[in-house]
């Protein structure tokens, strides 16, 4: 549902800060902006909290009575990690395609200098907590081009209102120590302006990319994370676990029973025995004949609440589409087409998650590009390239035979295409040539080097039989002719 922000913002569902087209925004517009964003960062700081192993159940009032166990079965951790590395274990490949090697090279240098494979792997594990993170760009004290990465904590993004939802402007946003104040800076395609409370400065900096300098990542429509659908599940199995937990410690804590018995033999009114310590009920009244001495008997709820702990498990992966690797009916299952199935659900959410971030890593480097240190085509974000590969067991025997098979059907780069070890194609196709070219060389260098008498068939002056015979040949056949 569209909420309206003092007659001028909106905010559309998934928490999308929208502004009109053209227009700075207004300080109260900004200031209303920045304490929704303070408010949604409540449930984003919840995930985190839940990422880290700090639930809800290590929160609540003790037990006055019996144990208080409080288990936390950390899934989101597991779940997180396990779907992270599922996408980006194996970092993209950052190409541009119809360049030169001069700049594919600039390219990978400035990737490898930022780091950027490793913001990718962090941006991406901050979209599975809290359902978005940011990417901007900003230059060095050496002028040079850098990317850092935010969490939705402490940045949003303001998009236009057209039917494109252009980036308009970029808030970051602090608490100064000092004065207890929020400051920040917002980011516009022409310039950057800081605020500290409800004061703008009065001149702004410049903003040398022409363009917003940051990016929303995201993997679905919706800004969820990977696991913020299976919350209440995740929080009932913390509480099914410690309720087990209690249980357990309560019944070890077994009391025993003696009824019938006199065991004072002092004579002073009091039992021989601790009582307190060593947990026995007893009482002298009943007859001797009919004393009873035995524990009482626990209730046996196990197997109930076992069937609840699985269920819950099994909820919480189908939930979160992010299936349990370590479940011994998945380990079991050897066939590649059987695994296939079991990871399609994982698969399917992580080509979502793919093409999001193909779109939005087209526009970090237009940005990038757009002041000219990188590569000196500011168009050059049109051609790049991005290859993203699921992180997964490869069959390589499988892999072999099914390129073997596509030999002659298929180019030769789609055939290596199919080998998981061959990370670019073509280079690996030049690669061969050059190999192939290598052995020719030598071949040519290894027939120059051969005696003349191998080459010409020669010896000691001597022609061989083989030259004899093809000039007796031509004689006979010149007299014929005559």
């Amino acid at each position: 549902m569209t909420e309206t922000i003092n007659g001028k913002g909106q905010i559309l569902p998934g928490h999308v800060f929208v502004y009109p087209k053209g227009e700075h925004i207004e300080m109260p517009d900004l200031l209303s902006f920045m304490r929704r964003n303070i408010q949604y960062s409540k449930d984003y700081a919840e995930n985190m909290r839940l990422y880290t192993g700090d639930h809800e159940i290590l929160h609540k009032q003790p037990n006055l009575v019996g144990p208080d166990n409080r288990l936390v079965v950390n899934l989101p951790h597991y779940i997180v990690d396990t779907y992270n590395g599922f996408f980006s274990g194996i970092p993209a490949k950052i190409t541009l395609n119809d360049s030169t090697d001069e700049e594919n090279q600039g390219l990978q240098n400035w990737n490898d200098t930022n780091s950027i494979q490793d913001k990718l792997n962090e941006i991406s594990k901050q979209v599975d907590v809290y359902g978005r993170a940011f990417a901007f760009a900003y230059q060095n004290e050496n002028s040079e081009t850098k990317v850092a990465y935010a969490s939705p904590m402490e940045a949003f993004m303001v998009y236009d209102d057209t039917v494109a939802q252009e980036p308009l402007a970029f808030v970051r946003y602090w608490k100064d120590v000092t004065s207890g104040m929020w400051c920040g800076s917002v980011y516009y395609a022409d310039g950057v302006d800081n605020f500290k409370g409800s004061d703008l400065e009065s001149e702004s900096q410049t903003n040398p990319y022409g363009l917003v300098p940051a990016v929303e990542f995201f993997a679905n429509t919706e800004r969820q994370g990977v696991f913020d659908n299976a919350k209440t599940l995740i929080d009932a199995l913390n509480k099914v676990m410690s309720q087990k937990s209690n249980q357990v410690e309560y019944f070890d804590q077994a009391y025993l029973k003696m009824l019938g018995l006199d065991l004072d033999n002092d004579g002073d009114g009091k039992p021989d025995i601790d009582l307190v310590n060593n947990r026995v009920i007893y009482s002298p009244d009943a007859s001797a004949k009919d004393a009873v001495i035995d524990f009482i008997a626990k209730p046996d709820g196990d197997t109930m609440q076992e069937h609840m702990i699985d269920r819950l498990i099994k909820m919480i992966h189908q939930v979160a589409m992010v299936p349990d690797l370590n479940d011994e009916a998945f380990a079991s299952n050897s066939s590649g087409v059987a695994m296939q199935y079991k990871l399609l659900s994982m698969r399917n959410m992580a080509a979502t998650k793919e093409r999001k971030f193909r779109y939005s890593l087209r526009q970090l480097y237009r940005i990038i590009f757009s002041v000219g240190t990188v590569v000196h085509d500011q168009d050059a974000w049109q051609r790049l390239a991005v290859d993203m590969k699921r992180n997964l067991p490869d069959n390589l025997s499988e892999e072999a035979q099914t390129a073997s098979t596509l030999s002659n059907i298929v180019s030769k780069r789609t055939q290596l295409k199919v080998l998981s070890i061959v990370d670019d194609p073509d280079r690996e196709i030049k690669q061969m040539q050059d190999e192939q070219a290598e052995t020719t060389r030598l071949a040519r260098e290894a027939a120059d080097a051969m005696p003349d008498f191998l080459k010409d068939g020669e010896d000691d002056g001597n022609k061989s039989v083989l030259d004899t015979k093809e000039e007796e040949g031509a004689g006979v056949d010149q007299a014929e002719s005559r």
